[in-house]
Parts: structure tokens; sequence; C-alpha cells
């Protein structure tokens, strides 16, 4: 299983280093140990068979942990936080006026999957808050094995939310049932996989099929069908998007009505940007290059990460007009900033 797993990492390049590895091994044995023959009535009240792993973006949480999961026979289910905290209110909706509807859905599930991996597991809504401590007990007392990458340790989740000492009670949960494990390290392999793609290729322009392949080698649950995202409860043009990602055509979207507002929360929402499908613009398409000033000051602000794939139109030439000369030296010099590795990673 380590050899199976150290492969698919390498293939999406990750070299795993020693905290990787100690990762990797504590699941492992946490599985051999729960498949035991031997002693299964105490395995299955004392072992903790779930994992809680946080740490920096890009240091491999949800590429090891899917690895794993991927080589377990077990019946399992992979959620993003987001789309599974929906779910779960859905459900709640539809148990109104049952006894412990909580309890009935985390029964649900366990008839269901054997395995359950919540991605980015960031609490910041108090709906939530009140009720995935309790949720998550109910699935650990229905012996489910739960994995759960986030950011953040579990005492940081939350942080200054409303009636936030009832959340810390209820996530207790965590330190009591679940392997902590900090993920932690100074290389960002996402960053460092998507900065290096035009120096090993040594390319000028790229294909989309040649951006949806950078995609796949970095990013889960992408769906390139879906050519709509929804951003205050408006949607717009893309090319595909995930939680994780946002692929955006430049001619496409900032021919649309979009704004700082819109531009805001793509950039609080989403860790990457691609960027492509570029045109040179002159004083009759002021308003596209206005927008997109906007976007790149905002994108830049947040230290927003984004890959501009430029091909044939490159920045210097991007806009070759003069209404918005003063605004469009500041961003053609924020580009050539956005650009460098000392900014994306």
């Amino acid at each position: 299983m380590f050899k199976k797993i150290f492969n698919n990492l390498e293939k999406r390049g990750i070299e795993v280093d020693t905290l990787q590895s100690k990762l990797i091994k504590e699941m492992v044995e946490t599985v051999n140990q729960k498949n035991n023959g031997l002693n299964k009535l105490k395995t299955a009240k004392s072992l903790k068979r779930s994992f809680y792993i946080w740490g920096n973006v890009g240091r491999g949480k949800t590429l090891i942990t899917r690895s794993f999961i991927d080589l377990l026979s077990e019946k399992n289910v992979i959620f993003h936080y987001i789309d599974f905290m929906q779910n779960v209110h859905n459900e709640l909706y539809a148990l109104s006026g049952k006894n412990d509807p909580l309890q009935q859905i985390a029964k649900s599930l366990s008839q269901k999957y054997r395995i359950i991996f919540i991605d980015e597991f960031q609490v910041e809504d108090v709906a939530d808050a009140m009720i995935v401590g309790k949720l998550l007990k109910y699935l650990n007392e229905f012996n489910l094995t739960l994995y759960l990458t986030s950011n953040a340790h579990p005492s940081d989740l939350y942080k200054d939310g409303l009636q936030r000492k009832q959340f810390i009670d209820d996530m207790n949960i965590i330190s009591q049932s679940f392997n902590v494990f900090e993920l932690n390290g100074e290389i960002d392999y996402r960053a460092r996989n998507i900065v290096n793609t035009e120096s090993v290729n040594s390319k000028k322009s790229y294909t989309d099929d040649e951006i949806k392949e950078i995609i796949d080698r970095n990013f889960y649950n992408k769906d390139y069908s879906k050519n709509k995202f929804s951003i205050n409860s408006r949607e717009f043009s893309c090319k595909a998007f995930s939680n994780d990602f946002l692929w955006l055509s430049f001619e496409r979207f900032f021919n649309e009505p979009n704004g700082a507002e819109d531009y805001i929360e793509i950039s609080k929402k989403t860790e990457w940007i691609f960027l492509n499908d570029f045109k040179s613009c002159d004083d009759d398409s002021a308003d596209i290059i206005r927008r997109f000033i906007s976007f790149i000051d905002i994108c830049y602000r947040d230290e927003t990460k984004i890959k501009f794939f430029f091909d044939n139109c490159s920045h210097q030439n991007l806009y070759t007009g003069q209404k918005l000369k003063i605004l469009w030296d500041r961003c053609h010099s924020r580009l050539s900033e956005m650009r460098t590795p000392e900014y994306l990673s």
C-alpha cells in the first residue's frame, strides 16, 4: 500500500517528505489495527479510527488522503465541506419535526458508507457550528471512519463566531476520537507544480486540453461540463470550476456585466484562478480593461494565485489605448509581479 500511494503522489509532482511519509504510515497502521481479527471488540471501542489532518495549503492533504482511501475496499464517499453541509441542511429540512434528525442522518450515512472523507473542513457559519459537532459524534458512534482535512487546527475553527463555547464543547469529539495530525512544511506542492509548468515544458502557448492536463494533475472534483458558476446570486461564464479553482476566459468573462463585489467573492472563495483566451484591447474595449484592472487590483490585494496563459497576446500588449493609461501602468506592474514564483509561492 505504501508503494502505491507514493507512486500516485510522485505522478502528481509530490516527492514524499518525512512528515507526509509519517502521516501515510499512521493511516495504514490504523487500518491494519482495525482489520486485525484479534480482540475486535476492544479495537472497536478504543481505536481512534478517524483522522483530522490540518496544515498549510498545498502540502498534499487532499492528495494523500484520496490516494489512501482509493486503495481501501470499504465503501466510501468524498465530500467538500460546503457540499456536505448543504446536504445535511437539506436533510434537516426534510426531517423537520422528527425526533433527533441528526442521529437519523448519521444512521442513514452509516447504512450507505463505512468511510466518509470531508475535504477543506472550515466552519464559518453559525448554522453549521450548532450542528456539526453533534453530527460527527453520531457518525463516530455508528462506527464510521472519518477523514477530515483543514487548513486550521480544531481549536482554531469558527474563531470569534456566535455561541462559540457550545461549538467548542461539541467539537471535543475531535480530540477524543480522532487522530489529529499536523501536516506542515515550507513547500506548497500545488503551487510548485503550477509555477514550474512553463519551465518544464518550455512552452509559450497552451491549448485548452493542455490546461486541462495541468488542472487534472493538481485538483480533484473538477467538472469540465459546467460552463457557468454562481457568485452573489448571479451566473457568469467559466470553462471549469471546483471548490478549489476557477478557470476563466478573459474574452468571455470580462465582457459580462460583473464588478468589484463579484471579484471580492471570487478572490475570497477561490484558491487558484486560471485565465486564458486573452485578446489585445484598445479604447473601444475600455470597459473590458476597466473590469480586468479592478479584478487584478482585488486579487493582488488578497494575494490570490492566478495562472495567466497569455499565449500570443502578452501582458505588454494586452491594452494599447490611452484612456486608462495611468490605471493600466499600475496593473501592468502587478501582472508582472503576480506571474513570479515568489508571488505564487
